[in-house]
């Protein structure tokens, strides 16, 4: 079969689905990779991957009549001349204009992957949010109707999705464990001697990054040796912190390190990994923490908390709440062998769940990639 992956982002097409990719290959079928803005470097990474890359129009942020248009007519001429059988978009964008643009040339089978509900409808009453959310719910609605499997990565989002009626009733769903973490690339190593605390994230408002510097400054307040890092980086989101947002919090003794195309040193020089955020699909910062060995602190909010069993690799704390994350950031500086045994933990849930290779095979099967009928939906999922 012709299957066409879409995605905003095409650096995460390759990061995050390239695994899905290759299996999707491996078991014979033709695969296409569609997202905007592709450099030469990025079409031969999906070369190399074994797939056929293809430029879409597409802005990345918010609603723009013009330019959503635009995106609309692309993709239905992306669509007739792949002539895809299957087509899995993902992201706000590609799951709304891409469904509705495979509808309309008559795409076999379409499944949507809600990989996080992201600005429009995490917590929070700005107008231009509220507005964000009014337009992102509507739009929703017209194309999930259309439809005919949508996977999502955690069952907050779904119950939401079915509770606000962004999914109607008759279009099958289920919950799959995130985009999955290949496990040898992101593999154990031997963690610092001291307690080394980091987050890894895009500096937005609703990822906590606040209460990250907040909770960074309380902790060094009592243990001012402690290690804490950020890596990530400034955008053109609306959430954005602002420069002198960022300087307060190196001022309150985080080590700012930027962005990273391998994240993997840094994670190697940390002991737990920190990520406040208030609302995920499933943080994929967190996975690859996790299956290098390391304890997690994050927020007992859609997304993360999956991620975590309380006591065993790690700790949840209320969202919004940097005192509370200073003290469980405490618990681990004031108890050395706490990271060691609680990141061991963290890497056995790793193995049991968040393998790629697992997940990859639900992905497929919902997908109808397998050879196999899809997965019957759980009752109460649907």
């Amino acid at each position: 079969m012709n299957v066409l992956f879409l995605g905003s982002f095409a650096p995460s097409i390759v990061n995050f689905r390239g695994p899905l990719i290759k299996a999707a290959i491996a078991k014979g079928h033709a695969v296409h990779a569609a997202a905007p803005d592709m450099s030469n470097d990025l079409m031969e990474a999906f070369c190399e991957l074994g797939a056929q890359p293809h430029q879409v129009v597409m802005g990345r942020s918010s609603f723009n009549p013009l330019s959503d248009v635009a995106t609309f007519r692309s993709l239905k001429a992306l669509f007739r001349a792949v002539n895809p059988d299957v087509v899995i978009p993902y992201t706000i964008k590609p799951v709304i204009w891409g469904t509705l643009a495979a509808r309309a040339v008559g795409v076999r089978r379409i499944v949507p992957l809600i990989s996080g509900l992201g600005y429009a409808f995490t917590t929070g009453y700005q107008p231009k949010r509220l507005l964000a959310r009014a337009i992102a719910t509507a739009l929703y609605r017209l194309a999930l109707a259309r439809a005919d499997f949508v996977l999502f990565q955690n069952p907050d989002d779904m119950a939401l999705f079915r509770s606000l009626r962004l999914l109607p009733k008759q279009v099958p769903s289920a919950v799959v464990n995130g985009s999955g973490i290949d496990l040898s690339h992101f593999a154990p190593v031997p963690m610092p001697e001291d307690p080394a605390f980091l987050m890894i994230a895009r500096l937005l408002g609703d990822k906590g990054i606040r209460e990250f510097g907040d909770a960074a400054r309380l902790v060094k307040a009592r243990h001012p040796k402690v290690s804490i890092r950020l890596v990530g980086y400034l955008d053109k989101s609306p959430d954005c912190i602002s420069q002198a947002e960022l300087n307060a919090i190196m001022e309150a003794g985080v080590e700012f390190i930027g962005r990273l195309e391998d994240v993997r040193p840094a994670i190697a020089q940390s002991s737990v990994f920190v990520l406040p955020s208030y609302r995920e699909g499933t943080p994929r910062s967190v996975l690859e923490a996790m299956a290098m060995g390391r304890a997690v602190i994050t927020t007992d909010a859609p997304g993360c908390r999956e991620t975590v069993e309380v006591g065993r690799n790690g700790y949840l704390v209320p969202p919004k709440d940097a005192a509370a994350l200073s003290v469980a950031m405490m618990r681990f500086a004031e108890n050395p062998g706490l990271a060691g045994r609680m990141g061991a933990e963290s890497r056995r849930i790793a193995e049991e769940k968040y393998d790629v290779n697992l997940v990859n095979v639900e992905i497929m099967r919902h997908a109808g990639l397998e050879g196999l009928p899809p997965l019957p939906t759980p009752a109460g999922e649907q």
